[in-house]
């Protein structure tokens, strides 16, 4: 018999999928909506102020006056918000600031508002909910859930609470669903990442858990620990396992792996958070592409990733935007992000209604040759060649070696394998023949004998999640950079080389 959760969480679902459809079947409205709305509300702001938002009416008046930034160049404006100062970016101080690491910049606050804050919420729990819409499937909601996040321990700057995005989410965790998560408070505040999976596996093993969520490296880390001490399958472990929930990386070359660990296919719902905003879920299970939120005080902008460097790159919203071309997505938002580059690129795979997959990050390429590789062509000419090899993968990563001794230079693949090929050369061969198909520069570089096809260097058993722990970002919502432009990572894994 089904509970009364189970049974109220059908007709909510199918509520709450009819007021998606009603913004996502009348899109540019919807983002005209928002513009407004964003405008008028930050106008005697400091911001906005300083970028005369009493005087934009239109998109072409908000192009002339907010340049295109990114975290360095909204700096000065952040630095007055974490000092304590009010109306700076948005009206009044903002609730938390996200902290993540940057690349570039070391930590970056990333200001979170009563406004923005229950957009986080909200867009997670409808992809559960219009996943209950399109399957009908409710058993999993007596269940237990885990996800996989960074601390709720909060620090406090200026009167303004201070965490990891997934910890600050943490406190949002809705009643009806407290007694049904995992891993408890105690569990969640631990730091160091190794052992905080194992008082996860133990304070798992003996429950039945139903959702499992998290970034696919870490999660994968999780079954592998559960799979060493019990000598089982995670499907056997967990029987009422039906739903893997998961964000940050691309699933697919991880697939063979989960479903091999698993030992059965489970449905999986991907999520494209941030600290930024959350930005778009997977809707329909048959559909990879994630419906692009447009009704949760973001306003979209983006920029042809080939152009995305030149002097005045074209900044075109929504209703120009075209299936299959490679795009920076520039947000503005009820977080007071204004014209914000957040690093990611962006393909649509539909229009109607508008959905989008993450193809990369703007400064994750390779191009030492003109060639101008991206993530997304990586990972895919990776799952090609995994689809006809009998191997799977734990992690990867790709970089140029350009200084070589008599030889043409070449793109270097770092990959931990789970399951070896049979014939390493074949496989290698096969994921360079994907790439020459789908990037027509590498393809003639290749046949101009600039470079030579790719070579393979084999990482030995755990040797990313050592790289990960020396450079102190080991668990939470850490990721490895699927390609570099440079050596900085390469040269490090050279010293988990398999002998």
């Amino acid at each position: 018999m089904k509970s009364l959760k189970a049974l109220l969480a059908k007709p909510f679902a199918k509520y709450i999928q009819k007021k998606i459809s009603k913004w996502a079947n009348n899109p540019i409205k919807t983002q005209e909506k928002v513009f407004k709305k964003l405008i008028k509300q930050a106008a005697h702001t400091a911001f906005g102020k300083d970028h005369d938002f009493e005087n934009i009416h239109s998109h072409a008046d908000f192009v002339k006056r907010v340049p295109i930034r990114d975290y360095e160049a909204l700096k000065p404006y952040v630095e007055r918000v974490v000092a304590g100062e009010k109306d700076i970016l948005w009206k009044g101080k903002p609730l938390y600031f996200a902290k993540t690491s940057g690349t570039t910049s070391g930590a970056k606050y990333i200001p979170i508002t009563r406004a923005s804050m229950p957009t986080h919420v909200d867009a997670a729990r409808n992809a559960i909910l219009c996943y209950i819409a399109e399957t009908g499937n409710t058993d999993f909601v007596n269940g237990k859930m885990i996800f996989l996040q960074g601390s709720p321990i909060l620090k406090e700057e200026n009167g303004v609470k201070l965490g990891r995005l997934s910890g600050i989410v943490a406190h949002y965790v809705p009643k009806y669903l407290q007694k049904n998560r995992l891993p408890s408070w105690e569990t969640n505040c631990i730091d160091d990442w190794e052992t905080k999976v194992e008082a996860i596996v133990d304070e798992t093993l003996p429950e039945k858990m139903a959702i499992i969520s998290g970034i696919p490296s870490w999660v994968q880390m999780y079954f592998e620990r559960i799979q060493e001490r019990t000598g089982k399958k995670i499907g056997d472990v967990f029987p009422d396992f039906k739903l893997f929930i998961f964000g940050g990386v691309n699933y697919e070359p991880y697939r063979s792996k989960f479903e091999n660990l698993i030992g059965r296919k489970v449905d999986s719902i991907e999520l494209y958070p941030a600290s930024e905003g959350f930005f778009a879920f997977q809707d329909k299970q048959d559909d990879k592409g994630m419906l692009l939120q447009l009704k949760s005080g973001i306003f979209y902008e983006f920029i042809e990733a080939t152009t995305f460097f030149d002097e005045n790159p074209t900044r075109i919203t929504l209703k120009d935007v075209q299936v299959g071309v490679n795009y920076v997505m520039i947000i503005s938002t009820n977080a007071g992000l204004w014209g914000y580059n957040i690093g990611d690129t962006v393909e649509f795979t539909s229009i109607k209604p508008y959905k989008v997959i993450v193809s990369g990050r703007i400064k994750h390429f390779i191009s030492a040759f003109g060639e101008h590789v991206i993530g997304k062509e990586v990972e895919y000419a990776l799952q090609e060649a995994l689809q006809n090899a009998n191997t799977s993968i734990n992690e990867f990563t790709v970089a140029p070696k350009i200084e070589t001794e008599n030889q043409l230079p070449y793109h270097e693949w770092f990959i931990e394998f789970e399951k070896e090929p049979e014939n390493i050369a074949l496989f290698a061969k096969a994921i360079d023949a994907s790439l020459q198909q789908q990037n027509s520069y590498y393809f003639d570089l290749i046949k101009g004998k600039v470079l030579q096809p790719l070579k393979i260097t084999k990482i030995q058993k755990d040797g990313f999640q050592n790289y990960m722990k020396s450079i102190g970002k080991l668990g939470g919502q850490n990721k490895i950079p699927r390609l570099s432009n440079d050596r900085k990572i390469a040269e490090k894994l050279t010293n988990y080389k398999k002998a």
